[in-house]
């Protein structure tokens, strides 16, 4: 899917979009590089992925650099935002895309670990780089959104509930932001096809996926879902502070 931007209307903007070595970071950061904005692509260890990204944005004639990063490590996040400094001098636009929580092997506290702490750790240090006027783009989905008041499936859901504390723990810092001029805009989609996230849940409970598309009707794949985000970047922030893609009838009633 083509960028929602037109190219050259982010020029001397920059911009962050973390866990964006591939799926829909990647095709996020692509589509603000297209726009003009220098780029930083963030990766935890798909170094490789993110260093092909690089030269193909670069080879298109953008700007990008890629940092590796592991977001629940504070003194990981302390270099990330000391070489975008450097680099950069500072941002306009931090896409938080990167989130977790199915893989295995991992600490049986780690969803809270990356999608509420490592999020809160990561707006805070960003604080430092970001501009007045700037945007803070925050990525979920409708099943975390909505988890307070609709079940999801079982294999989700500990994921779901921590993305939403870290939704919640992010919205407590929407004043502090707004005095700052930095507006702050939650982008809130179904289940994605093509992702990682999707991938996992189809292995632990297969037939889910499809399910879900056959309720939902449609699901969005990751360029179009990536399109939203993107948009969500540079749009007015809605009222409350919500951006919802595709139709959310099955979470509100």
């Amino acid at each position: 899917m083509p960028s929602p931007l037109t190219p050259g209307s982010l020029a001397g903007k920059r911009a962050l979009v973390t866990g964006s070595s591939r799926g829909i970071g990647a095709d996020t950061v692509s589509m603000l590089a297209e726009a003009g904005a220098r780029v930083v692509v963030n990766y935890r260890n798909k170094e490789k992925r993110a260093l092909q990204l690089v030269d193909k944005i670069r080879q298109a004639g953008g700007e990008a650099i890629a940092i590796g990063a592991d977001l629940t490590d504070r003194d990981s996040l302390s270099a990330m935002f000391a070489r975008i400094r450097e680099e950069f001098g500072g941002l306009d636009v931090l896409v938080m895309n990167a989130s977790g929580g199915m893989e295995s092997g991992m600490a049986e506290d780690y969803a809270m670990q990356l999608n509420r702490d490592a999020q809160v750790a990561l707006l805070e240090q960003a604080l430092e780089v970001l501009q007045d006027g700037s945007r803070v783009v925050f990525v979920t989905s409708h099943q975390a959104h909505f988890i307070k008041t609709v079940p999801t499936m079982p294999e989700y859901e500990q994921v779901a509930l921590s993305k939403r504390a870290g939704e919640d723990a992010l919205r407590a810092m929407i004043p502090q932001l707004e005095a700052r001029g930095i507006g702050f805009v939650v982008v809130s989609g179904d289940m994605i096809e093509g992702t990682i996230t999707a991938t996992l849940l189809e292995r632990a409970n297969p037939g889910a996926i499809d399910a879900r598309k056959q309720s939902a009707g449609r699901l969005y794949n990751v360029s179009e879902f990536a399109a939203e985000v993107t948009a969500a970047a540079v749009e007015p922030v809605p009222a409350d502070n919500t951006r919802y893609v595709g139709d959310v009838s099955d979470f509100t009633g």
